[in-house]
């Protein structure tokens, strides 16, 4: 951050007035004076309000705040702290990374362009990146100029690189030394910066101008020394092509040699391989018969087995079908013998119970006769004739026959 003493010297007289008129104020008051005292206090308050007595470090800054008075520092961080006017002066310092891009040097027609060792003057293009190591702060204000890449960085960078581009040629800056060139810059600038508490973060060298001449005849002479080098590269590459057909040759031929001498040797095992085998599959074929024969005479031991089981099967499943039919016919002649027995029994009951009620045979024959009829209350004819006599209107029986109700209530 960039300090500008007179605006600063300004602006701490308009506090210094701003804290004098609050002292008038108060002696105003003290004095019963308020009209003036009001004045007074309305501009000192605008005073502290325009210019307060604080400042405020942003964030990534500190502050070195001095005291006038003894003379003691104090670095402030990020914030806000308290600034008397005419007691403290306060001195930004940023913490951020900040570049430096020197233009002097920078081009080969203007300026003061670097020399190289041959003596001709050439432009670079150089970036200078650094930042200021927070522990050293109060020392770097006090001691210090406030512009830090004005009067500090850039005159170091000026005095190490005039002096390195000095020991090299155009070329070796150019092209053929330039990483080289930057790291010996890089490394000179960081011890010599960091006397001054300051951190060196990189140094990138950029577009290098030569003069028109020199770049006409360099582009000439990097055009001859291509074109000699692909030259070079073409005849080391046909005779790497030769020297690699003679060593595909001389592979092929190992290649063969060694495939007939390995495929006899395959036979040579494959016939021994064989005849050992045959060794053990002569015994082997052997047992396989007796196996077989083994399993033929167990296969007809389980099939006389099982057609031996199957005969006693049906032998037991015939007897036990011979034993249910003569306990069914058992069972026949027993049920034939109960039922003739039963219907014995009935016949005789109902014989005896017709014999009691002879009534019953009339409302048997009813029932047969019609469906509609319910009951029927006829007496025997007096003559001892048929019951149905007397329902067809026998002129005979009429008169000793009683009245015959359907279900319709019809005579």
């Amino acid at each position: 951050m960039n300090w500008n003493p007179c605006g600063e010297l300004l602006e701490r007289l308009i506090r210094a007035l701003g804290v004098a008129a609050t002292a008038i104020a108060v002696w105003l008051i003290a004095r019963r004076r308020p009209i003036l005292a009001l004045f007074v206090i309305a501009g000192a308050v605008w005073t502290v309000w325009k210019y307060p007595p604080v400042v405020t470090v942003a964030p990534g800054d500190v502050a070195v705040r001095a005291n006038a008075i003894t003379g003691a520092s104090t670095v402030l961080q990020e914030g806000t702290a308290l600034d008397v006017p005419l007691l403290h002066q306060v001195r930004f310092v940023t913490l951020q990374d900040r570049v430096v891009r020197p233009v002097a040097g920078r081009s080969v027609n203007e300026g003061s362009p670097y020399q190289s060792v041959e003596g001709m003057s050439i432009g670079v293009d150089i970036s200078v990146r650094y930042a200021v190591k927070p522990e050293h702060v109060e020392w770097i204000v006090r001691s210090l100029p406030a512009d830090l890449d004005e009067q500090v960085v850039q005159p170091a960078v000026d005095g190490v690189t005039y002096k390195t581009f000095a020991r090299y040629s155009v070329r070796d800056i150019f092209s053929a030394k330039r990483a080289e060139i930057q790291k010996e810059i890089e490394g000179e600038l960081r011890y010599k910066l960091a006397l001054d508490g300051i951190e060196l973060k990189s140094v990138q060298i950029g577009t290098v101008d030569l003069p028109a001449d020199y770049k006409r005849g360099m582009d000439q002479l990097l055009t001859q020394e291509l074109e000699t080098e692909r030259m070079r590269y073409t005849l080391e590459l046909k005779e790497k092509q030769v020297k690699q057909t003679e060593l595909e040759a001389l592979a092929d031929k190992v290649r063969r040699e060694t495939a007939a001498d390995a495929a006899a040797r395959e036979q040579v095992i494959a016939a021994k391989a064989q005849e050992e085998a045959m060794k053990h599959v002569l015994p082997f074929k052997q047992k396989q018969i007796e196996q077989r024969k083994l399993e033929a005479e167990a296969e007809k031991a389980s099939r006389i087995k099982i057609a031996e089981g199957n005969a006693q099967a049906r032998r037991i499943e015939a007897e036990g079908e011979a034993d249910s039919r003569v306990k069914l016919a058992d069972a026949e002649v027993y049920r034939v013998d109960r039922l003739g027995k039963a219907g014995a029994e009935q016949m005789a009951r109902e014989g005896e119970l017709l014999s009691k009620h002879p009534l019953l045979i009339q409302k048997t024959v009813a029932d047969k006769l019609s469906d509609k009829v319910r009951v029927i209350i006829a007496p025997t004819g007096a003559s001892g004739r048929f019951i149905g006599s007397g329902l067809i209107g026998d002129p005979e029986t009429a008169h000793d026959q009683p009245v015959v109700a359907n279900e319709e209530g019809a005579r």
